[in-house]
């Protein structure tokens, strides 16, 4: 997320309250997660197996709960609980807006598109031209939708995406400051859930189709022309690429690549990255024909006990 103006250092550490390593007129741009941070934003780190990943990554500002060196051309932001004021500068720059109506004043509706009864637009959405939303549909803050999208009933667009920090009095919740961004000609099926980003965007791309009951975690993008059907369970951070089919019930770990054309076959657990233009099943996932000819092969091991008896 890109901060509406630049702030400087000085100022962030003031808002959530700590000290710094830097320059105070060091030009802090934004705040991201790190595996979609850019230059002149923040990324948050509070556990030693990422430190150095944070430290070599795109940021220019990493708000740590260690004393580090400082990288060359970076600044650092020295906290005790880098997730809590993470969450300070979510806040301070993106609190939520209540809506009083069922339409915000501030949604903005293309040309010839139908919005049907009971729909919820929250602040500052954004949707095209020629789109159907159906009934009970509810599209939250700030995302984006273009030309010719089709909305069915029961669909959830926003919703805050599932991250959790442990703590000894229970689940602290990441805030999600994000977007949902459709592309234009997507269709999107009834009682679906699009989480929207941590920072960022969790986008799905022209002409894709998901069928009913498909949730999508956050900051996933979802590539041109996939197929996706009913009560798929993508996590976060994924990447599908272009022409991709997913079949029923295929589940997802997070942070992994599905490449482009490829077919994951029903109740197959994506447990890791795979290539495309290949078909895969079963899980731990494997090619499908592999994995077909291991299933014929266990239900032969009755027939080899019984002749190794005799």
């Amino acid at each position: 997320m890109r901060f509406p103006t630049p702030y400087t250092l000085g100022q962030i550490a003031t808002i959530i309250g700590c000290e710094y390593v830097g320059p105070e007129e060091f030009p802090v741009l934004g705040m991201n997660e790190i595996h979609v941070v850019q230059k002149g934003e923040i990324v948050f780190v509070d556990h030693p197996k990422y430190y150095d990943k944070a430290l070599n990554s795109r940021a220019s500002i990493i708000l740590i709960n260690k004393d580090v060196d400082c990288p060359e051309g970076k600044a650092l932001l020295l906290s005790d609980d880098p997730f809590r004021d993470f969450n300070k500068i979510s806040r301070f720059f993106r609190p939520f807006e209540k809506c009083a109506t069922l339409i915000s004043n501030s949604a903005k509706i293309g040309k010839d598109t139908v919005i049907q009864p009971n729909v919820f637009l929250g602040n500052n959405v954004s949707i095209g031209n020629g789109c159907l939303i159906h009934s009970n549909v509810s599209i939250y803050d700030n995302c984006v939708i273009g030309d010719n999208v089709i909305i069915h009933s029961g669909s959830v667009l926003g919703s805050d995406a599932f991250y959790f920090k442990n703590r000894p009095d229970g689940f602290d919740k990441l805030l999600s400051c994000g977007r949902v961004v459709l592309e234009d000609n997507v269709e999107i099926g009834s009682l679906c859930t699009i989480d929207k980003g941590v920072t960022g965007d969790t986008t799905i791309k022209k002409g894709t189709k998901l069928d009913n009951q498909v949730h999508v975690g956050h900051d996933t993008v979802i590539g041109e022309k996939c197929l996706i059907a009913s009560q798929t369970g993508i996590a976060g951070c994924v990447i599908i690429e272009d022409e991709v089919t997913l079949w029923g019930q295929v589940g997802t770990n997070s942070g992994i690549t599905i490449g482009k054309k490829a077919v994951i076959m029903g109740q197959t657990g994506v447990t890791k990255s795979v290539e495309g233009g290949k078909s895969y099943f079963g899980t731990p996932i494997e090619e499908s024909r592999e994995k077909l000819k291991q299933l014929a092969y266990v239900k032969q091991i009755p027939s080899i006990l019984k002749k190794l008896e005799e």
